[in-house]
């Protein structure tokens, strides 16, 4: 049985190959995404490493804070200049460092932002032993010794052209600083080599520029020859009641930690697609598998005959499986391989810097490789293989091609029907894990119904092909023929058109939600912010007040506070301008008592606290702990862009431990232009550090994130579809060499080779429309089962249907089956009529 099979796969290479291809495609994402997240992980890994060399035993600070919008810590500092000196004074210790870090926004040559909004560091320069820091390698100049001087990372260096001696402009609050470059310097510090910025400043300058008023860690290094355990238990002694150590070794396993954390979550997202796109090559493994079975129906039954068991029958089957997966397995890895140096290609070239290393080829991503290419195609080909054992001997050998019996579609077709119900059952329920289980359970429902749908869709598309004549005929006769085949291949294709649509509702709604509440809750031109959303001086709203141009301007101040046993924001704004800026949709009272001491609050804490306009309520600042009450002066909806009360500035100032702005609202004479846009960035110096964004740069920048996102799903999607292709190419190759006597006759009686390729090309495009219409239809129906949950959180959602692009779905598909058909349309054209007549 092992020799028939090794026959049947060389005799068949032709009609495997798509098989192999498929499979291929899928084990090349799985085994790709494994050796990258891998080789990844491990260059981060030795990367963080080298930054733990001067830690021995690290202090850290456990107080809690008060958030970064009021600018530090409730409780006293703990981790001061005496507490580093006493560490380092300790028996056993070396030495012992200081380090603060905090955003601080580059400016390149040209102005713009180094490293992003998340990515530019500024940190301190600790001079110890020999004047020196032994974190940082200086390649050039000197480390920064005055407020006037800053050093950069050689990496930040080259990219920016900065050099020792060049002006630079910094920003780390608001106000833009300048300041010489007095050093180039080399760290294996984990965001730089991520593609950040590192900006150091003498030790001093450090604290003032970044806001603090103690070190964020105190970092103690043992002397040669001694315990890392008795040196953090000497500083334990000494420890401050809110503070706590960790030795280097367990801050090492903490950040690898982190760090298989982040991979494994990016490994998992894009196994869940590789998942996909081998779950779609089930149904062309099956479909080849069926096909060869039912081709070799009189072999299987001579076999029989001769004396093979059912059992024998569907182990020669499963042993062609197997070899097939062992080819697709073996190839797939390989090209996986490629997969995983692309993908660290692509990143790097869309700004990701990934951090080098050598390539990791693990031995679990080699067997999990050959496993899921040969599990997948056995599990795929056990069908077919005991399908045909099924056959009696006497039966077989009075037909070449077994038709399908009535029973096993009606079967089928009631599995589908339950498995429909079951979902559908799911999607009423209240859980939201349940909901999404139930649209899964639909998917495959409907997949299950397909040789049911298709019926009714190709009867549709018969006014469609008429203009063709007899050969629209053929092929909506060829698709009814074997609904089995036509559904398995649609429904390669319908999974991720499926997925495509549902992901391009959401995106779409979600976008058009963003607007709708930018656009109604925002009457200001302009929202002036840091990049990276940290606290504003208030030195930026007196600088825009002086504007000529401007005509209104309100700072939010945001805090936190309680109201009842309840916490919520609490934003300090400007009385006398704040209703011109924001437009918020009042069920109860108006702005106008602002200017008098009142709050607004929105209707969730009026419900939660039976309030309503005129009514008190006491309000507990997070801050200071005291307490204050306030007139509700109106009840406001809230959204996800304003929430929680509004109060005067006069209000929330006294309790906040900073007096800092989360933004600053801008309202200019002539409304928003690129003029006014211009002249607010000109009066902030061309600050880095600062985003002036208007209501259309604020939906786009949502917008822009949901789109990149879409974007990136699309790619990975485009595996699965590319899968599906090659199931429409497998379905009519298999099709035409088994209607090769059908299409000898037709050539016969006169059909040339061009009416030959418009009949099978006809008949691709019937089965990619099917897959496309079921998989769009689906698509809409799970991007509305989502939009029912995200519309419980997100009060301006409402569903969208991207026409544009549903229509562009369609023209895809129609196109997938004109590619798909090119080859098997050709080999059928090709057939010599009279040794296609004779062909059994």
């Amino acid at each position: 049985m092992f020799r028939t099979a090794l026959r049947n796969v060389l005799a068949h290479k032709a009609r495997l190959l798509m098989t192999v291809l498929a499979v291929m495609l899928g084990v090349a994402f799985v085994s790709g995404t494994l050796v990258f997240t891998d080789t990844f992980g491990n260059a981060y890994k030795n990367k963080s490493a080298k930054s733990f060399d001067h830690v021995s035993v690290a202090i850290t600070s456990n107080s809690s804070y008060s958030g970064d919008s009021q600018g530090g810590p409730k409780q006293k500092p703990e981790l001061t200049e005496a507490l580093l000196k006493k560490a380092g004074e300790l028996p056993g210790a070396d030495s012992a460092i200081g380090s603060v870090s905090g955003f601080t926004a580059l400016a390149d040559k040209d102005g713009k932002l180094v490293g992003g909004e998340w990515g530019t560091t500024g940190a301190n320069y600790f001079p110890g032993k020999g004047g020196k820091d032994p974190r940082y390698d200086f390649t050039e100049g000197a480390a920064p010794k005055s407020a006037g001087q800053i050093a950069l990372d050689s990496r930040t260096a080259g990219r920016t052209g900065y050099t020792v001696g060049d002006t630079v402009r910094l920003s780390t609050d608001g106000p833009v600083r300048t300041a010489k470059v007095s050093g180039v310097f080399d760290t294996d510090e984990g965001s730089v080599v991520a593609g950040g910025s590192l900006v150091l400043f003498d030790n001093k300058t450090a604290f003032k520029a970044l806001n603090k008023n103690q070190y964020d860690e105190i970092d103690v290094k043992a002397a040669a020859g001694a315990s890392e355990a008795a040196l953090e238990s000497a500083v334990e002694k000494i420890l401050p009641k809110e503070s706590s150590t960790m030795t280097g070794g367990e801050l090492k396993a903490q950040q690898d930690s982190m760090i298989e954390e982040q991979t494994s979550s990016m490994s998992q997202v894009l196994l869940i697609f590789a998942g996909i796109a081998l779950f779609v090559g089930i149904f062309i493994i099956a479909n080849t598998f069926t096909m060869l079975v039912a081709q070799r129906t009189k072999e299987l039954a001579l076999m029989r005959a001769v004396g093979a068991s059912r059992r024998q029958v569907t182990r020669s089957v499963l042993i062609e499986a197997f070899l097939v997966g062992v080819i697709a397995a073996v190839t797939g890895f390989a090209l996986g391989i490629g997969v995983a140096v692309g993908l660290e290609s692509l990143m790097n070239s869309a700004g990701a810097s990934l951090p080098d290393g050598p390539l990791v080829i693990a031995p679990t991503t080699i067997l999990v490789a050959l496993l899921i290419g040969v599990v997948v195609t056995m599990l795929a080909a056990w069908l077919p293989g005991r399908r045909a054992a099924k056959i009696p001997p006497v039966a077989a050998m009075n037909s070449v091609h077994a038709t399908p019996t009535m029973r096993g579609l009606v079967v089928r077709n009631t599995i589908g029907s339950v498995i429909v119900a079951l979902g559908a059952v799911m999607l009423f329920m209240k859980d939201n894990y349940v909901k999404s289980g139930g649209a899964g359970v639909m998917l495959v429902g409907v997949i299950v119904l397909t040789p049911l749908l298709s019926r009714p869709f190709i009867a549709a598309s018969a006014p469609l092909l008429k203009p063709f004549g007899v050969t629209g005929k053929l092929s909506r006769l060829n698709s009814l023929r074997n609904p089995r085949r036509t559904a398995s291949t649609a429904a390669a294709l319908m999974i991720g058109l499926t997925l495509i649509t549902a992901m391009t509702v959401v995106a779409t709604s979600m976008s058009s939600a963003i607007n709708k509440m930018a656009a109604g809750s925002m009457k200001a031109d302009y929202s002036v912010s840091m990049a990276n959303f940290q606290p504003l001086t208030p030195e930026v709203r007196e600088k825009l007040d002086k504007l000529p141009d401007v005509e209104a301007t309100s700072p939010l101040r945001s805090t936190y506070g309680k109201t009842g046993g309840t916490y919520s924001t609490v934003s300090g704004v400007d009385p006398k301008t704040f209703d011109r800026l924001v437009g918020l949709d009042f069920t109860g009272g108006s702005a106008a008592g602002l200017k008098t001491g009142g709050a607004l609050i929105d209707t969730d804490i009026a419900k939660e606290q039976g309030l309503k306009a005129g009514d008190t309520f006491p309000l507990e600042f997070d801050d200071d702990g005291k307490k204050v009450r306030l007139k509700v002066s109106g009840v406001y909806e809230g959204n996800e862009m304003l929430g929680g009360v509004f109060a005067p500035t006069s209000v929330v100032d006294p309790h906040l431990t900073k007096v800092v702005d989360k933004q600053v609202l801008v309202k200019m004479k002539g409304g928003a232009s690129d003029k006014a846009e211009d002249a607010i960035v000109k009066a902030l110096g061309e600050n880095p550090a600062i985003t002036v964004q208007d209501k259309d740069a604020i939906s786009n920048a949502v917008a822009g994130a949901i789109n990149m996102m879409l974007n990136m799903l699309y790619g990975l999607l485009a595996m699965a579809v590319l899968i599906a292709v090659l199931g429409v190419i497998n379905t009519l190759a298999m099709s035409v060499f088994e209607r090769k006597h059908e299409i000898g006759m037709l050539r016969a009686i006169g059909l040339d080779r061009a009416k030959v390729k418009q009949m099978v090309r006809l008949e691709a495009v019937i089965i990619s429309l099917f897959g496309a219409v079921l998989g769009i239809g689906l698509g809409l129906f799970m991007g509305w089962v989502a939009g029912g949950t995200i519309s419980n959180s997100v009060s301006t959602y409402s569903m969208e249907i991207p026409l544009g692009r549903i229509v562009i779905f369609l023209g895809i598909a129609a196109l997938v089956g004109v590619l798909a058909a090119m080859w098997p349309a050709r080999s059928a054209a090709k057939l010599n009529p009279l040794m296609a007549i004779k062909a059994e």
